[in-house]
């Protein structure tokens, strides 16, 4: 537990000033929590700063004593020292003593006793009765200090602590100063809990601090939680400043419905400054034992992750399971942009591949797999690109070879069609503006194939270009009209001849468009409220001639969605493949309502729709399109109530006079720790959804006046006064500890199969030094499967985390969720080595 050392650290920096810290180089990469992507660094277990002033840097060359003797030197070296109390005597030269609420103080740093005495000829400091120094919030106390400053040797006798940074502290026997970058605890403890009540505690024996060596080792190491033993070890080794070290992370602990209970194990090796690797030996208690091996490397013109796991002999699939991911992104131009005479002229490169063992993995080990909304589609691709920018525009070369591993059902309703893969791809794209004309084109050739044999393949050689030159009329703000004339040509080459009987094809569409949009604003008052009024109307008309497109071959178009955005795109179709004939005019109108002194919006209102002048012949479905009107798009958004957020969208439609698609979704949140949201989706024929979603405190109405009390307390720590109120004072009320339950969650329910889809239910239990967590998740894999999982998590608040992590878990899934501690304050997961 990286946080040992706490108890000591800063015993000394009453008098030295803080010693300089070496930084983590930028290229270095932090300890890895045993899984995949990166952990913060050391400093996150909250010891960096603290742990640095320790230990006073060497003095610069040149300097002298000052002060009647040696005194510390660093940055506050030219800073004088004041010395206050009742009493001044002393003789010149010989010593000088300070008595009756002495207080010297230098910099950041305040030294507050009885009596302080400092005699030159030993350049000895003593100081006794009440003795508490004081440091950027840190507060340390004890019965007596005695220390050679120029030699840093002496003790600290029975001091106490408190950190700011972790809300944490302790008490030792003694602690002794053995050098510049040496220092020794005896008989320590750490906890955030109040000592009339520690539920749980650090002990050890000793704890020895090497800063030169940046290693602190204690010994005789033992955690209590309500006073029960749950880690223990003779030693124990950790770094002392934000440098990585190698050693074992906190176990892992996972119990899921499909592979039982999971106990991991991460061990952290330090190669190098920019190099690490998390070793994980892991094991279910229903399919047996595995391991996952992460390599991070990261350099100023390189960076990747490779990762692999092995379960030989899953006992539940009876068969070999694994899972490779490797990526690796790059440059061939190391050099930081400010050396760059040309930022853009640069030669990028990334290369992915994940790799699994079989159809079932991404149902039997969801969370080993990159986040994604097409886990049954795991790419690998390759892909680099140049770009040089001038005066006129921004010039990129681009290549890219793309193909998938596809995840296939028995179930046969339940099988994907994949997307072709692109073997090669290789383009030229250009964006610039001159003389008010603004353009953009792209030429590219692409060879594509596919799994399926039955599906066409060939090569694809297309150009896309645009040229459009924007009108601001001069004395009209807020009005823009903008021409633009677009061309989309493409020619084919395929394998196997089309239905007509030919193997070669090419097509070339031009369309013409005309936008204008305005922007009105006024100023306006409603319900006893101040407000900037916008007006936007905005009109988009298109011509496209009709070209005859079915005969040719699909490769990457698809149907826009139906939104907001589409709706004022020149075509019905994303991709090259199709472009959609047009004789069309939308309309829209926006009206927004501004805060006149923050900008913030308060209400936005907005209708949409299209008027089509002649039929849609190309469409997705093949069907022309011959409604004049298209369907309405509505949208609102508002927080005009104080605490509630509503916001939704709805798809009209005028020809059957029914709603084709809704989504619509409020959030009431009071404060801190408390929201509450639901939403509901509906899609004809597709989708009814509904959803809701909350963190809300049980039984928690007095924990903002113990907030209250304890920003007290930190700002009397700071002023070096007593503490009484929280972690040093009797009983938990003080600190609001008296204990909070909160409940956490999110339901998806689908009216459409009638049955809940996805829920995520758990509690929160805040005591006010440790936090405990219970999280059960179900996660649908079809339509009548599902992977139940249950997170437990123990927090230490100042300490560390142990079990499971539900935190990832919640925040993407609970909108407006907070976690119940600022997460610095904790150590998350720290390399101990024995």
């Amino acid at each position: 537990m990286r946080l040992l050392p706490l108890l000591a650290s800063l015993m000394l920096s009453g008098w030295a000033e803080a010693a300089p810290r070496k930084p983590a180089p930028s290229a270095a990469p932090g300890p890895a929590t045993g899984g995949s992507g990166l952990c913060p660094a050391p400093a996150t277990w909250g010891a960096g700063a603290e742990l640095g002033a320790l230990l006073p840097p060497e003095p610069p060359a040149g300097s002298r004593d000052r002060l009647e003797g040696r005194v510390p030197v660093g940055r506050d070296a030219e800073l004088p020292v004041r010395v206050e109390a009742d009493r001044l005597s002393g003789t010149p030269g010989v010593d000088s003593v300070a008595e009756g609420s002495a207080i010297l103080s230098r910099g950041p740093i305040t030294l507050r006793a009885d009596r302080i005495g400092y005699k030159p000829p030993e350049d000895l400091a003593q100081a006794d009765g009440g003795v508490i120094i004081t440091r950027e919030g840190n507060v340390f106390r004890g019965k007596s200090l005695s220390l050679k400053l120029g030699r840093y040797e002496g003790e600290f006798v029975e001091p106490s602590y408190f950190f700011a940074r972790t809300q944490a502290g302790g008490s030792a026997a003694r602690f002794e100063f053995l050098g510049e970058n040496r220092g020794r605890a005896t008989d320590a403890t750490y906890s955030s809990c109040p000592p009339a009540d520690q539920d749980w505690v650090m002990r050890s024996d000793r704890v020895t601090l090497d800063f030169a060596a940046n290693e602190g080792v204690a010994e005789g190491a033992v955690l209590r939680f309500m006073g029960v033993p749950i880690l223990a070890a003779p030693r124990l080794s950790f770094p002392l400043t934000e440098a990585r070290k190698s050693g074992w992370l906190p176990p892992n602990i996972n119990l899921d419905s499909k592979s039982g209970l999971d106990v991991a194990v991460p061990y952290y090796w330090n190669i190098a400054p920019d190099r690490d690797l998390t070793f994980t030996p892991r094991a279910y208690s229903r399919r047996g034992a595995g391991a996952t091996a992460e390599y991070r490397y990261l350099t100023p013109s390189d960076r990747g992750t490779l990762e692999a796991t092995a379960l030989p002999g899953d006992q539940v699939a009876g068969r070999d399971r694994w899972m490779l991911f490797l990526r690796h992104d790059g440059g061939l131009d190391p050099r930081p942009p400010v050396f760059r005479k040309d930022e853009s002229a640069l030669l990028d490169y990334r290369f992915t591949m994940q790799r699994v063992s079989d159809d079932a993995y991404w149902k039997d080990f969801p969370r080993s797999l990159l986040p994604t909304l097409t886990p049954r589609l795991l790419p690998t691709s390759f892909q680099a690109e140049h770009r040089r920018a001038a005066d006129w525009g921004l010039t990129t070369v681009y290549a890219r070879v793309q193909r998938y591993q596809v995840l296939q059902e028995a179930d046969l309703s339940s099988r994907i069609v994949a997307p072709y893969r692109r073997e090669p791809q290789v383009g030229l794209r250009q964006v610039g503006a001159a003389q008010g004309f603004e353009w953009r084109w792209e030429t590219e050739a692409n060879r594509f194939t596919h799994e399926d044999r039955s599906l066409v393949a060939g090569n694809r050689v297309h150009l896309l270009g645009s040229l459009a030159r924007p009108f601001r009329p001069l004395g009209v703000s807020g009005w823009t009209v903008t021409p633009r004339l677009t061309l989309n040509s493409a020619s084919y080459n395929l394998d196997d001849p089309l239905a007509n009987g030919r193997s070669s094809a090419s097509r070339t569409l031009p369309t013409a468009s005309l936008d204008s949009a305005w922007v009105f604003e006024r100023e306006a008052s409603y319900f006893g409220r101040a407000f900037l009024q916008t007006l936007e109307p905005r009109l988009l008309y298109v011509r496209t001639p009709y070209r005859r497109q079915d005969q040719l071959p699909n490769f990457d178009s698809a149907a826009n969605d139906f939104n907001i955005t589409s709706i004022f795109a020149e075509s019905s179709f994303s991709g090259i493949d199709r472009v959609s004939d047009a004789n069309q005019l939308t309309a829209g109108v926006t009206s927004r309502f501004l805060d006149p002194a923050t900008g913030a919006e308060a209400l936005r209102l907005g209708v949409v729709q299209r008027v089509l002048f002649s039929d849609q012949r190309v469409t997705p479905d093949g069907n022309p399109i011959t409604q004049r009107l298209s369907d309405v798009l509505l949208l609102g958004s508002t927080s005009l109530v104080p605490r509630w957020w509503l916001d939704g969208n709805l798809q009209y439609s005028t020809q059957n006079d029914r709603v084709q698609r809704q989504v619509l979704g409020v959030r009431y949140s009071p404060g801190p720790l408390r929201t509450i949201n639901a939403a509901y989706r509906f899609t004809r024929d597709a989708t009814d959804q509904l959803e809701v979603g909350w963190q809300w405190p049980l039984n928690a109405p007095g924990r903002e006046h113990a907030q209250i009390l304890l920003d007290r307390e930190r700002d009397a720590a700071e002023r070096g006064e007593p503490i009484g109120l929280s972690r040093f004072g009797t009983g938990r009320s003080g600190a609001g500890c008296a204990g909070a339950w909160y409940t956490v969650g999110n339901l998806k329910y689908s009216r459409r199969d009638d049955r809940l889809t996805d829920a995520i239910v758990g509690f929160e239990y805040d005591s006010g030094c440790w936090i405990a967590r219970i999280v059960a998740e179900r996660l649908s894999t079809g339509r009548t499967e599902a992977t139940t999982r249950l997170l437990l998590q123990l927090e230490l608040v100042g300490l560390s985390r142990l079990g499971s992590n539900p935190l990832y878990v919640l925040r993407n899934n609970i909108p407006g969720y907070r976690p119940l501690r600022d997460e610095g304050a904790s150590i998350g997961s720290l390399p101990l080595t024995q």
